[in-house]
């Protein structure tokens, strides 16, 4: 009797033959999960309409939720979006990083067209996790990469969660180790009358207004780039936020002194906090608790990112 088939994805090191395995198969049209320093992405070619179907397939994911393209650099974007000076300001200051930017789509891009689910924008980021890198700069063709993960479920920071979330839907995982901060990247929407935050994250308001200015006021109508959705981020148990007590059947996510299931910061730092904040919720997702509680968390620096995903996660 014939040995029975792996099961999918492999999961393989980050050194030159599991990035070479990955450029074979992104060529081929296939979606692989590559580690970054914001969450695991599942990256698939952002020119191929068969590509991009993949990782919507693999996802579940709504068509009418955008992808963030990754770029190795500002002329690799340029190419794919009009970029005005505040554009290239950004960029000298933030990237490689985790911020991600919304700029009118370039006549011509090349761009799939799911990519952009129809809007006249496209959201560019461009990453600085050096597998991403090595990869982007062996392409000829820039990668859509939303967080690899189904649609709506908690994002992944290592590949063992990647791998329990995408199981047979993806034929790769290339493993980078667990991702440095955690949470996905700050989204910024370029506008003619001003620039707006999309999706908080590790870039902070504050120090995007040290580069632009005062923000636009008000908040964006529709869905403009990924993570905008009401609910989003959820462990699939009912999630109690601002928990300054325990009850019973809870799974307690604590910030700062005192009992808890799993620790985000004992000592209350928020970047440790948004670090662990995703490891959390895949804990809570997998205990036998029925419902979950979560500390109180400031809404200042990083916390205001934290506090996003957490609101989405108890929608």
């Amino acid at each position: 009797m014939p040995d029975a088939m792996p099961s999918l994805p492999r999961i393989m090191p980050a050194d030159d033959t599991g990035v070479a395995e990955a450029l074979r198969l992104l060529a081929a049209g296939e979606p692989v999960a590559l580690p970054t320093e914001t969450v695991y992405g599942l990256a698939a070619r952002a020119d191929s309409d068969a590509a991009v179907a993949a990782i919507y397939r693999a996802k579940g994911r709504p068509d009418f939720n955008p992808l963030i393209v990754h770029v190795a650099n500002i002329a690799a974007a340029e190419r794919l979006a009009v970029v005005d000076e505040r554009g290239r300001q950004l960029a000298k200051r933030f990237w490689p990083g985790a911020l991600t930017m919304v700029l009118p789509l370039r006549e011509g891009s090349g761009l799939a067209a799911a990519v952009t689910a129809g809007l006249p924008t496209v959201a560019l980021r461009c990453p600085a996790h050096p597998v991403m890198r090595a990869v982007l700069a062996n392409t000829a063709f820039p990668l859509a990469a939303p967080s690899a993960n189904r649609s709506g479920a908690v994002s992944p920071t290592c590949a063992a969660h990647v791998a329990g979330s995408l199981a047979d839907r993806i034929p790769l995982i290339i493993d980078g180790g667990q991702s440095g901060q955690g949470l996905e990247s700050t989204i910024v929407a370029l506008r003619p009358a001003g620039w707006q935050v999309l999706r908080p994250g590790p870039v902070t308001e504050a120090a995007l207004r040290e580069v632009l200015g005062s923000p636009l006021e008000g908040e964006s109508e529709g869905i403009e780039a990924p993570g905008q959705m009401t609910s989003h981020y959820a462990p699939g148990k009912p999630v109690r936020l601002h928990a300054s007590d325990s009850r019973d059947g809870e799974f307690r996510i604590g910030f700062g002194a005192g009992a808890c299931d799993f620790q985000l910061s004992e000592s209350g730092d928020l970047a440790e906090a948004a670090a662990r904040l995703y490891a959390a919720l895949h804990a809570a997702a997998g205990s036998r608790a029925t419902s979950v509680a979560v500390a109180p968390i400031p809404n200042e620096g990083l916390g205001v990112a934290v506090n996003d995903r957490l609101k989405r996660a108890a929608a």
